[in-house]
């Protein structure tokens, strides 16, 4: 069962990583005017760093049960739960609370820590 909440954690941070990613290039840089142009496309890279951080943890997460270190799934969880927390910390304050992703990423957490 424990296996099964790190997997399921996993799971659901692909998809908010993924979700982030799309967002971010359909909505948000969609109607964003950056100038200069070389810094527009330096903001689009350091969104996407954060996309492909969430990405990375996740597959760890999935990753996890069929390690044979418990220490190393201590630490993925507890890494990816400082990654994953800073983003909620920081979508909740920004957002006043009123977008769905830092739900979405506390669920992750919680799924998380939960499959220790």
């Amino acid at each position: 069962m424990k296996d099964l909440l790190i997997q399921s954690a996993g799971v659901l941070g692909l998809v908010v990583s993924v979700i982030h990613g799309v967002l971010g290039e359909r909505v948000v840089f969609a109607k964003a005017r950056i100038e200069p142009e070389r810094l527009r496309r330096l903001i689009r890279l350091v969104w996407q760093c954060g996309t492909v951080a969430w990405a990375g943890i996740a597959i760890l997460l999935i990753a996890a049960p069929h390690m044979q270190s418990l220490a190393a799934r201590y630490w993925i969880v507890g890494v990816g739960s400082v990654a994953y927390g800073f983003g909620v910390a920081a979508n909740a304050w920004v957002t006043r609370g009123r977008h769905f992703g830092w739900l979405a990423l506390a669920a992750v957490i919680g799924l998380a820590v939960s499959g220790l």
